[in-house]
């Protein structure tokens, strides 16, 4: 289910709303459904959204908030099409992960106190654990997990991800 709609767009939100609650219904059960189609859709839940499922659901948007912010699956703030989680685990941390981390920052243009690029291409997180301990270092990219990373992999990881954006 696609949304043409800017978020600024209160007729096209409504309409997007609308279906997502078509199809997956307006009860408490229907929530998370319609929030994974959000998020997925837009990479974040935008406020605007949230406002108009709690209007057609006739869910409290407390409701909605305390949904959004439990799984850690959601997030409030706008995430980069490109997704980097870097394990800051014990393993990973006694392999020495920051200067991955701060690579990864920084061949990503993500300014200091923030995790995603300002022209969201790509978020940096940190993450308690991979589960790839014997993999130390390790990141995720994408959903593909990398071992053994260096601060040079990293930057050839994500250089390669700006050149298939740029193809």
């Amino acid at each position: 289910m696609s949304c043409a709609c800017a978020l600024d767009d209160p007729k096209g939100i409504e309409a997007y709303v609308s279906s997502l609650v078509e199809k997956h219904g307006r009860e408490r059960h229907s929530l998370i459904p319609i929030l994974q189609a959000v998020q997925s859709r837009f990479n974040y839940l935008p406020k605007e959204l949230l406002l108009e499922v709690s209007k057609q659901t006739d869910i409290p948007l407390s409701n909605i908030y305390g949904v959004a912010t439990f799984y850690a699956f959601f997030s409030l703030d706008p995430k980069g099409k490109n997704m980097i989680k870097v394990c800051n685990g014990t393993a990973c941390h006694v392999r020495n992960n920051k200067p991955i981390i701060e690579a990864a920052l920084k061949v990503c243009n993500i300014p200091e106190g923030a995790i995603t690029s300002e022209d969201r291409l790509f978020s940096v997180e940190k993450v308690n654990c991979l589960g790839a301990c014997g993999l130390a270092p390790a990141v995720v990219v994408n959903g593909k997990v990398y071992g053994h990373v260096t601060p040079d992999k990293i930057t050839a990881l994500i250089n390669e991800l700006r050149d298939k954006e740029e193809a």
